[in-house]
Parts: structure tokens; C-alpha cells; sequence
């Protein structure tokens, strides 16, 4: 099973911001059955085993240095419902101060996937069962929700490519690749066996074929 961290934020994702002082938010910080910019989709009961009562981090463009509140996480039937408070500290009013103004209004969760076998298993599949393993999002642990800055859900297939590179190091595993990166390894090493076969092939040909006009 992978351990590696994965982000999403969804164009349509609604949450509020109180009005009064006390600093609380409410809202979707995820909706199931629609399909994302990375091709994936969550499905409803995704958190089903993945969320507790316990609170969370509300982060800034996930950084997990730059905590801005704490929220608790509810699964219900077709999305991911949050309710928290922004810390009383300079990051944590800020933070606020942006989600009313429109600077910061966006959410994305953090999560790790609990629905994929290990990734040679998923290597060896065929490439429509691989790919309905990867788009289909079934079971996931939530890790946190950050505040991100406008227009960052809203870019196609690049969500947070910025913030995932500048991060990687603080969420990967030292030394462990990501599966994408073991996936691609696999498939380059199975497209090298596939030529090397190709070229045994070809060479006991040319020499059937040799050994066929010598015969003559």
C-alpha cells in the first residue's frame, strides 16, 4: 500500500467564514463524484475510515509550518464537511482576513491513499484496471485542509504543482520514490524487456533464415 501524500482542491469546494469575531469557518473542504483536474475522482465514503473525531490543522498552501487554525472533519453522503477556528495568532488572523477578502477563499485537502495495493501489484496490471485504480479515489486517510490563494484550484492539471515540488522533501519518505516514479521505472524497464525480446527474436530469424539458405 503507498504512503505517499497527495493534494486536491476542487473548483466548487464552499465554505464560510463567520462574520462575527470569534473566528469559526464551516464548508465542503471536498465533494464526491466529480472529477478533478488530475483526472481523479473521490467517491462518496472515501473518509468513511479515514477521518476521527480528533482535530485537524487548517495549514496555509500546506505547509505544514504554517498551522492557521484546527478544524474536525465529518464524512456524510457526498462530501467532506469541516468546522473549525482560526488560531489567535497573527498567521491565524491573517489567514482569515484573506479567506473574507477573496486573496486566500480556496481549500484543498491533504490525504493519503488507502485503497491501492502495493505499487508492483499495480504495475503488473493491465493498463484499463491501472487506470481505473488511479482515477478512482475509494478510501483515503485525511491528513489536513489548507487555506490556498485564489485561482490555485482553478488551473487545469497543474493544481499545486508549485507547493507539491517545494514540499516533497518535508511529506516524502527519505529516499523512497513516489509511485508515479515507480510506476514509470516499471514501465520503462518493461518496455526495455519488450525490445530486448523483439531483438532476440529478430536475430533467431536471421539466423533460421540463414541456416535455411545454407541448407540449400
Amino acid at each position: 500500500m503507498t504512503t505517499e501524500i497527495e493534494f486536491r482542491s476542487l473548483e466548487d469546494v464552499e465554505w464560510r467564514v463567520a462574520d462575527g469575531d470569534d473566528g469559526t469557518f464551516a464548508g465542503y473542504a471536498c465533494r464526491y463524484g466529480k472529477r478533478d483536474s488530475y483526472g481523479t475522482t473521490f467517491h462518496p465514503g472515501v473518509f468513511r475510515k479515514g477521518v476521527d473525531r480528533r482535530d485537524y490543522a487548517l495549514l496555509f498552501m500546506h505547509d505544514p509550518t504554517r498551522p492557521v487554525g484546527t478544524f474536525r472533519a465529518e464524512e456524510r453522503d457526498d462530501h467532506l464537511w469541516i468546522e473549525g477556528r482560526y488560531d489567535d495568532t497573527a498567521a491565524g488572523r491573517d489567514a482569515r482576513i484573506m479567506a473574507r477578502s477573496g486573496s486566500a477563499p480556496e481549500l484543498s485537502v491533504g490525504f493519503v491513499r488507502t485503497d491501492l495495493p502495493e505499487w508492483s501489484k499495480l504495475a503488473e496490471m493491465g493498463d484499463d484496471e491501472r487506470k481505473d485504480a488511479l482515477e478512482n479515489i475509494r478510501s483515503a486517510r485525511l491528513v489536513e485542509v489548507s487555506q490556498i490563494t485564489a485561482r490555485m484550484a482553478a488551473v487545469p492539471g497543474s493544481k499545486l504543482k508549485t507547493v507539491r515540488s517545494a514540499l516533497g522533501d518535508l511529506y516524502a519518505e527519505a529516499g523512497h520514490p513516489t509511485l508515479a516514479e515507480r510506476l514509470a521505472e516499471f514501465d520503462e524497464q518493461r518496455a526495455a524487456e519488450e525490445d530486448r525480446k523483439m531483438e532476440q527474436r529478430a536475430r533467431r530469424a536471421a539466423l533460421l533464415r540463414l541456416t535455411t539458405l545454407g541448407g540449400a
